[in-house]
């Protein structure tokens, strides 16, 4: 029998179409607010899977345009009641039921201190988009699994697609256009072969860089999530620094690695840990010693990076059940979570 989390990997290719056929004037809208405040940084606000679609954003937007992007902890306003000063900046809230009470009241401190609020949100009205001043509908449609896929991905579309619009970037327009044919590439892609070296581990390192890394946070948490399995997200430089002290002999590593400027440094990284007796992995065709892991080419580094995301839901969803799971319920965890 399908899982509810299946069939919502499946139907990441048309919600990514529906999301950027209907929301195509508030995007347009949503971009051109930003050229006009040209804002000197932004600020994300966001937990869980839509703070690691944050961390995508963050690192596109900055590769982008140059404007830091920095993450502000939603208990600053519910819980520390702080006053944040950003008449100079943009912010993005992003939450799939847009009723978390944190969320909200960040954005709502952000559109008070004067800064450009944006919502990314499924759930349209909603307080989130309330309390901001551009609201947008991801358009990802009924989600029931408790585990986000689809509106994690459509979150980033989402994000892309404006980013697109206020920087006039025909390239990354073009791309994220293409997203819902490259999106169904990659949904049908086999990454089957980690199952073998994962039978037996307690643990693992899912490393990255750039865009790249937020995928592979996604991902650690999707093993955690869905499989109870302990797995870590590192940058993959960073995990030089003190985490590599754990990978011994036989510990499973995953590269993720996007056609980019940092692909010949992940998968040298992975290359040297597979040398080194750790099972490694990589979506890279560089690889010497790592196990290469299929993946689209979408002709845009930052679309290659998200386009990885596809075919690991659909590996972890499989591990899931083989471990006599059920991914659309983990234990212990709800749809929402309303944190204060």
């Amino acid at each position: 029998m399908q899982t509810n989390m299946r069939r919502e990997i499946d139907e990441i290719p048309e919600a990514a179409a529906r999301l950027l056929e209907r929301s195509r004037d508030t995007v347009k809208a949503t971009g051109l607010a930003l050229r006009d405040k040209d804002p000197a940084f932004l600020v994300t606000i966001a937990r869980g899977s839509s703070d690691h679609a944050a961390l995508f954003l963050k690192y596109a937007i900055e590769l982008q345009t140059g404007r830091p992007v920095a993450s502000l902890g939603p208990s600053l306003a519910s819980i520390y009641g702080a006053e944040m000063r950003l008449s100079g900046a943009a912010s993005i809230s992003i939450s799939q039921s847009g009723k978390s009470p944190d969320i909200v009241a960040m954005a709502q401190a952000a559109t008070k201190a004067g800064a450009v609020t944006i919502a990314l949100t499924n759930t349209l009205p909603s307080p989130i988009s309330e309390a901001s001043t551009h609201p947008l509908d991801i358009q990802a449609g009924p989600e029931i699994a408790v585990a986000a896929t689809k509106s994690y991905v459509n979150s980033i579309v989402a994000g892309l697609a404006i980013l697109s619009e206020w920087t006039d970037d025909a390239a990354l327009r073009r791309a994220v256009a293409d997203l819902p044919n490259q999106f169904a590439k990659a949904v049908t892609l086999d990454w089957q072969m980690l199952a073998d070296d994962l039978a037996d581990a307690e643990s693992l390192f899912v490393l990255g860089r750039g865009p790249a890394l937020a995928i592979a946070s996604e991902a650690a948490l999707k093993f955690k999530e869905t499989s109870g399995m302990h797995a870590e997200a590192y940058s993959a430089a960073e995990v030089l620094h003190g985490p590599v002290a754990l990978v011994e002999k036989k510990f499973p590593v995953i590269g993720l690695a996007a056609r980019d400027a940092a692909e010949g440094s992940v998968t040298g990284i992975l290359d040297g840990l597979g040398a080194k007796g750790a099972r490694a992995f990589v979506t890279s065709s560089r690889a010497k010693t790592a196990r290469v892991l299929p993946f689209v080419e979408t002709g845009h580094p930052i679309t290659d990076a998200l386009a990885l995301i596809l075919p690991f839901y659909g590996f972890v969803e499989a591990w899931s059940r083989s471990r006599g799971l059920n991914p659309d319920a983990p234990v212990a965890l709800k749809k929402i979570t309303e944190t204060r």
